[in-house]
C-alpha cells in the first residue's frame, strides 16, 4: 500500500477504538469536564506541593520533581488547547486555560503563538521550515552544545536562529515554502519569545550564575558576586525560582530530549506521516517519560489523530500502538540518535 492509504487506515481503526473506548466508558465523552478537573487538580497539586516546600514539609528535590510531574500534565492539557479540544464554544474558560498553564510554564513560548507554528508542524513535519520542531535542537547532530540547549529554547534558539533562517531563505527560493508563510514564521518566532519567556531564562542564567560564582568563593577564597541589585532580585524571586522554574527546567529537558528524537527530520517523504515519527518508548527513557507524560509512548498516535485528548491517547494507547506497528511506523529506532534524527542514513552534510 502506499503511504496515503496507509495512514487512512491507521486514522480509521485508531479512531474506531477509541469510539469504542468511549462506548464502553462514557464517561470519556465529557471532554470538557475531564481536561478542566485535571487542569484544576494539577494546579491544587502544584501549590500544595510548594506550600509543603516553603514550610520545610517536603525537601526540596522532591518538590522539584513533584512540580514537574504535574507541569508536565499541564503541558499536555496545553497541547489539547492549541488543537481547541476544550471550551471550543466557551472562549473566556478556554483562554483562561491557556494563560493559566503558561503562567505555570513560564519558560515556554506564548501559547496563542504556538498554536500556529504547531499546525505549521503537522502541515510540515520534519521539514527545513518545521520551525517548532528545529527549536528544540531536532534534526542536529549530538554534541555538547545540543546536550546544553536541548531545555534552553532563548540561548538555543539564537545558536540556531541564522541557519534556521538561511534554510527557511532556500525552501522560499525552491518553491516549497511561500515567502509570505516564511517571514510570518520568522516574525512570530521572536515574538513568541516576548517578554515572558527571555525574561524566565534570563533570571535562570542569573541564579545558575550566582551559584557558581558561591562554588568558585568557597573553594578559592575569593570574593566573586553579582552587584547587590541583582543579588535583591534573586532573592525576592527564590520562592519563584525553586516552585516554577526548576521544575520546568527538568520537564522541559526531558520533553524536548524525546520530541526532538522521536520526530524524524530532513528526509521525509512529502505528506509521508509515517515518516514523521516514532513510537520512542525503549526502558531507559522512563525516568524522561515521567516528566512529559510519555510523551514518547503516543504522541505518534496524535499525528494520525489530531482532535483526540491526551488521556484518551493514553488510555487506548496499547491498542494504537498495535495498529501503528502494523502500518510499518517504527518503535525504537535508536539509530536516530547517530543519524541526526534523520530517516534515513545522511551524507556528511548534515549541520
Amino acid at each position: 500500500m502506499k503511504h496515503q492509504e496507509k495512514s487512512r487506515y491507521i486514522r480509521k481503526e485508531i479512531n474506531q477504538s477509541y469510539q469504542e473506548l468511549k462506548e464502553q466508558y462514557p464517561l470519556l465523552k465529557r471532554q470538557d469536564s475531564i481536561g478542566f478537573s485535571i487542569f484544576l487538580l494539577s494546579i491544587i497539586a502544584i501549590i500544595a506541593t510548594s506550600v509543603g516546600w516553603y514550610e520545610a514539609i517536603i525537601p526540596t528535590w522532591l518538590m522539584i520533581i513533584m512540580n514537574a510531574f504535574f507541569m508536565g500534565v499541564l503541558h499536555e492539557i496545553e497541547h489539547d488547547l492549541i488543537h481547541w479540544l476544550y471550551f471550543k464554544k466557551q472562549k473566556p474558560i478556554h483562554h483562561f486555560m491557556l494563560l493559566s498553564v503558561w503562567i505555570l510554564r513560564p519558560l515556554t513560548i506564548n501559547p496563542w503563538i504556538r498554536r500556529t507554528l504547531h499546525y505549521h508542524h503537522h502541515k510540515f513535519s520534519g521539514t527545513l521550515h518545521d520551525v517548532e520542531e528545529r527549536g528544540v535542537t531536532n534534526g542536529e547532530r549530538w554534541s555538547i552544545k545540543r546536550l546544553l540547549t536541548t531545555a534552553d529554547i532563548v540561548l538555543g534558539g539564537l545558536l540556531r536562529l541564522q541557519q534556521m533562517f538561511k534554510d527557511m531563505d532556500r525552501e522560499v527560493e525552491n518553491g516549497n515554502l511561500k515567502k509570505e508563510t516564511s517571514l510570518t514564521l520568522k516574525r512570530i518566532t521572536f515574538l513568541s519569545l516576548i517578554p515572558v519567556t527571555i525574561l524566565a531564562h534570563v533570571i535562570l542564567y542569573l541564579f545558575f550564575a550566582d551559584l557558581l560564582l558561591h562554588w568558585i568563593n568557597a573553594r578559592m577564597m575569593t570574593d566573586f558576586g553579582f552587584p547587590s541589585y541583582i543579588e535583591n532580585i534573586l532573592s525576592s524571586l527564590h520562592v519563584i525560582i525553586y516552585t516554577i522554574f526548576l521544575p520546568n527546567l527538568l520537564r522541559q529537558f526531558c520533553l524536548h530530549f524525546i520530541t526532538s528524537n522521536m520526530h524524524y527530520f530532513g528526509d521525509i517523504e512529502e505528506g509521508n506521516v509515517i515518516e514523521q515519527t516514532q513510537v520512542l518508548n525503549v526502558w531507559w527513557t522512563f525516568p524522561m517519560q515521567v516528566f512529559c507524560f510519555f510523551f514518547g509512548w503516543t504522541h505518534s498516535i496524535h499525528h494520525f489523530v489530531v482532535n483526540e485528548t491526551f488521556y484518551v491517547r493514553h488510555i487506548g494507547r496499547k491498542q494504537a500502538q498495535e495498529i501503528l506497528r502494523k502500518y510499518g511506523v517504527r518503535f525504537n529506532d535508536l539509530g536516530t540518535f547517530r543519524r541526526a534524527n534523520r530517516f534515513r542514513e545522511f551524507s556528511n552534510k548534515v549541520n
